[in-house]
């Protein structure tokens, strides 16, 4: 089954009993946006427990790119754990670490030579390069944007402005990081228009925080996101990381790129930032997308920046072989077809999304790159006032007629499909947005 089909309320009754198990057992901190218990997971579909098949347009939240349970990716997960499963490449070797790493220096497009440590998540790739731009350039201060989200572990949650329960009540948070706007062409900080946002951040780092606030030779690197995620699906102007890049070159600042979301084909390209020109990150961070569901997360760096001494960082599981052999076999599909078809999949659905425009006065803006798309649920087009109220409201109801989707920001709906996703599907979920939107505002 390619589409969804409901077949009891929702929550059907078996779900209903695990939900309430789960209330009673597992910590209350995650956030559940609808009553999903999933049971099976296949291509683009996602099964629960009772029997109802959904069409998932998160992929796991932007995990799951190879579709679910890929036949090869199942493969070789099997093959690997019938060897070896765990010895820990802290105080071992794995042969398939430097294959993996080799792989992904390949992927660099800026060329030259790339070292990499293996962690368990985005989170803990963007722990270690904190630490390592710290005890590279022996510096401490940290530039990072309101809007993004790197994590939830202390150092990572520093970086985080996304919303304000994530660092609610756990202060004070690791000192030395100073947060900007981000140039949001859409909501406009600083007072600025779509046309100088960019140059309105880049003044306000230079002439405000930079002259007032931190001295720019005591930060080691600006963090940043090419196509902001949870702030929602933001894209920057063309220009503005390349300016940025040069800001920072000039006090010799690193600059950290955080590709957990929009790395490794989620925009049809193998990393967010290729869509902008003249820019090229020392660190990059990955994880999400890279072993197709199995924990696995990478800081790349320049080799003449991961000098670090033995025991200055290390991680028990990570770069474990099985999840290794998950990610070398999910980077070939990405190559070979994957990263296509999601630069096909979003010339496809953008142009429809942004149709819906047309229809519903609730939808200010469709935004993104490839089959990283946002669309954002306003109060009215003209104020463009947020209604993260309507936008909830709209994920539950497409969950009900079996569309899966997520927010992001704070009223952006986000559509971020496996990248094998097809068209047939794509025209599906369009579909039964619009459905929703109008069961809610008609």
């Amino acid at each position: 089954m390619k589409f969804p089909h409901i077949v009891t309320p929702l929550p059907g009754p078996r779900a209903a009993a695990i939900i309430a198990s789960d209330q009673k057992y597992v910590s209350p901190s995650y956030t559940r946006p609808y009553p999903l218990v999933v049971a099976r997971g296949y291509e683009c579909m996602i099964e629960d427990v009772d029997g109802n098949t959904f069409l998932d347009f998160n992929a796991g939240i932007a995990v799951c790119s190879t579709g679910h349970c890929h036949p090869d990716v199942v493969r070789a997960i099997q093959d690997q754990a019938a060897r070896l499963i765990h010895m820990s490449g802290t105080d071992f070797y794995y042969e398939e670490m430097p294959v993996l790493a080799r792989k992904l220096e390949s992927l660099m497009p800026q060329g030259g030579d790339w070292r990499c440590f293996f962690g368990n998540s985005g989170a803990e790739a963007i722990e270690a390069a904190i630490k390592l731009a710290r005890y590279t350039t022996k510096r401490h201060q940290l530039i990072a944007f309101h809007d993004s989200f790197h994590g939830r572990t202390m150092g990572a949650l520093s970086l985080t402005s996304s919303r304000p329960v994530q660092r609610k009540r756990f202060g004070p948070l690791v000192p030395g990081v100073t947060h900007i706007p981000f140039p949001n062409p859409y909501r406009c900080p600083l007072g600025a228009t779509p046309e100088t946002v960019g140059d309105a951040v880049l003044q306000y780092l230079e002439e405000v925080v930079f002259k007032t606030t931190v001295e720019p030779r005591e930060v080691a690197a600006i963090v940043v996101e090419a196509i902001q995620g949870e702030g929602g699906y933001i894209v920057p102007p063309p220009d503005f990381l390349s300016r940025l890049q040069r800001v920072a070159r000039k006090y010799d600042i690193l600059i950290i790129a955080d590709e957990v979301q929009s790395g490794l084909g989620r925009t049809g390209r193998m990393f967010g930032f290729e869509h902008f020109e003249d820019f090229h990150p020392d660190i990059i961070c990955i994880a999400k997308a890279i072993a197709s569901g199995l924990p696995l997360g990478v800081t790349i760096a320049r080799s003449e920046l991961m000098t670090w001494e033995p025991g200055a960082h290390a991680s028990t599981f990570g770069g474990n072989p099985v999840c290794i052999a998950a990610a070398l076999e999910t980077l070939r599909l990405i190559e070979t077809s994957g990263m296509s078809n999601s630069a096909r999949m979003g010339n496809y659905l953008k142009p429809l999304l942004r149709k819906l425009m047309d229809i519903h006065p609730v939808i200010g803006d469709v935004r993104g790159v490839g089959l990283m798309l946002g669309v954002d649920i306003v109060t009215d087009r003209e104020s463009k006032g947020k209604n993260p109220d309507l936008r909830n409201a709209i994920v539950s109801e497409c969950f009900k007629r079996g569309l899966l989707l997520l927010g992001a920001g704070a009223s952006t709906i986000r559509l971020s499909p496996p990248l094998i996703v097809t068209e047939e599907q794509a025209d599906c979920a369009v579909r039964i947005l619009s459905e929703s939107i109008s069961a809610l505002t008609d």
